[in-house]
C-alpha cells in the first residue's frame, strides 16, 4: 500500500510539476505578446506624418508669404499693362502721323519705337524672373522653417520619422489619423512665427 501511495504522490507531483511549467510558458508567452505588441506600437507611433496641404493653408508665415506675392505679382502686372499701354498709343500715334512725316522722321520714330518694344520685353521678362527667384527664395526659407521645427517637434516627441501628406500627391496611399501631427506643428510654428515677429 505504500508503494501504491508512493507512486500516486509521485505521479501527482510529476503533474503538478508539468501544470506549472505549462502555466508558467503560457504566462511567458502573454507577457511576450504584450511586450511585442508595447514595441510594436512604440516603433509605429515614432513615424508620423503631417498633411502638407492643411500646414500651408493654416501657418501664419505661409499666408503671409503668398499675400505678399500676390500683391507683388498684380503690382507687376498692372505696371506692365500700363507700360504696354502707352506704348500701344505711340504706336496708334505714329501710324495716324506717318503720312504728314518725311522719310527721315518715319525711319527714326520707327527706330525709337523698335528701341521701346525691346525695352518693354526685356523689362517683362526681367520683372518676371525677378519676383520668380524672390519667390525660390522665400520658399526654400520656408521649408528650412518648417523643417527645422519638425526636427524639434520630432526630438521632444521621440519621433524617429516625420512623413508629408498632400491629397492626390502623396507616396503615402493610407495613414491611421492618430498617427497624424498637423495640428499640433501648425501650432508651434504659428507661435514661433508670432515670438519671431515681435
Amino acid at each position: 500500500m505504500n508503494k501504491s501511495l508512493l507512486k500516486i504522490a509521485k505521479a501527482a507531483s510529476a503533474f503538478a510539476l508539468a501544470l506549472t511549467v505549462v502555466s508558467c510558458n503560457n504566462a511567458a508567452e502573454k507577457n511576450t505578446e504584450k511586450v511585442a505588441d508595447k514595441v510594436e506600437k512604440k516603433e509605429t507611433d515614432k513615424i508620423v506624418y503631417v498633411n502638407s496641404d492643411s500646414l500651408l493653408n493654416n501657418y501664419e508665415y505661409f499666408k503671409e508669404l503668398k499675400e505678399k506675392f500676390e500683391g507683388k505679382s498684380k503690382k507687376a502686372e498692372a505696371d506692365l499693362k500700363n507700360k504696354g499701354t502707352a506704348f500701344q498709343r505711340e504706336v496708334a500715334a505714329y501710324q495716324q502721323n506717318a503720312q504728314s512725316m518725311s522719310a527721315d522722321e518715319r525711319a527714326k520714330t520707327e527706330e525709337r519705337l523698335a528701341r521701346k518694344q525691346q525695352e518693354l520685353q526685356a523689362y517683362q521678362q526681367n520683372a518676371g524672373a525677378a519676383l520668380a527667384n524672390e519667390e525660390a527664395g522665400e520658399n526654400e526659407k520656408l521649408y528650412d522653417k518648417v523643417a527645422d521645427y519638425l526636427k524639434k517637434h520630432a526630438k521632444e516627441k521621440g519621433y524617429q520619422m516625420v512623413l508629408t501628406y498632400s491629397k492626390g500627391n502623396s507616396a503615402i496611399l493610407f495613414a491611421d489619423e492618430k498617427l497624424d501631427v498637423t495640428k499640433d506643428v501648425i501650432k508651434g510654428l504659428n507661435e514661433e512665427y508670432k515670438k519671431e515677429k515681435k
